[in-house]
């Protein structure tokens, strides 16, 4: 067992990580997320839902628990995140291999913990990024690897875990004031997350409506917004970005690729 430890830090270092079996099989992870809900709603069911998926979904909730027992002082300000974050993740961090170990075991439970721990921010600067994000997906795939969930889970996998986990991220955004890690402002697609949109394109992949320009009808985001990752996105950066009338002025990336014929474009691998 090796806990993880960060690795990439120059260009020679993320050179070698891209050519490395490692990348690749991450990236046919996700590909293969994506491709396994085409078509489908984030309530779809059959009785292919497993055991393990309830697991990690227990998961989750224990950990949402964590952050009921640590409000913010409403007389505490802070321009840059508020500090009750690193009470939270204080205490995330001293139950999180004993969290893991209920799905893995002891064996794994640290190095797995490691990729969680690092899937919901940073301590010091009270910010998430799309590199948490991907350390959540990290945290999956190792799960796939040693066997506790099956291809045939992947569906549940972005309907029913990831869809928790970014409720879940979304309650710190808010509770917190996590600043956005790495953004790039109005030149990046989202201040915190990448995958949901990826998976929210795949959602709709077959279908010829919603169009992608539906983002800007507030009637088709409301409809749509329970029902697909895509418009949950479009719904959450409209209740975040305050002062501002349309994407087009704070969130120019999604703005333009609005205007593609087909979101199945979006989706395409």
């Amino acid at each position: 067992m090796v806990v993880p430890a960060k690795r990439l830090r120059t260009p020679e270092d993320l050179a070698k990580f891209q050519d490395s079996a490692v990348y690749s099989e991450m990236v046919r992870f996700v590909v293969d997320l994506a491709t396994s809900v085409h078509g489908l709603e984030l309530g779809y069911t059959d009785d292919s839902l497993g055991d393990n998926i309830g697991k990690v979904l227990e998961l989750l909730e224990q950990i949402n628990g964590i952050v009921d027992s640590h409000p913010v002082v409403k007389d505490t300000s802070s321009r840059f995140g508020k500090p009750e974050f690193r009470d939270f993740y204080d205490e995330l961090a001293t139950k999180v291999t004993g969290l893991v170990q209920g799905c893995v075991g002891e064996e794994h439970a640290e190095e797995l913990g490691c990729y969680l721990m690092h899937s919901f921010g940073d301590r010091t600067r009270i910010d998430y990024g799309s590199g948490h994000e991907l350390n959540f997906a990290c945290f999956l795939l190792c799960l796939y690897k040693l066997g506790f969930f099956q291809p045939a889970d992947f569906k549940w996998l972005v309907l029913r875990i990831f869809n928790r986990y970014l409720r879940l991220m979304r309650r710190l955004q808010l509770l917190y004031w996590l600043e956005p890690a790495g953004s790039h402002g109005v030149w990046g697609l989202d201040d915190y997350h990448f995958l949901p949109f990826l998976f929210g394109a795949a959602q709709l992949a077959p279908f010829s409506r919603p169009r992608p320009l539906s983002i800007h009808q507030k009637d088709y985001v409301d409809e749509f917004k329970d029902k697909y990752l895509y418009f949950g996105c479009i719904a959450f950066i409209n209740q975040v970005k305050t002062g501002a009338e349309s994407l087009r002025w704070h969130s120019p990336m999604l703005d333009d690729i609005s205007g593609v014929k087909s979101i199945s474009f979006l989706a395409a691998f």
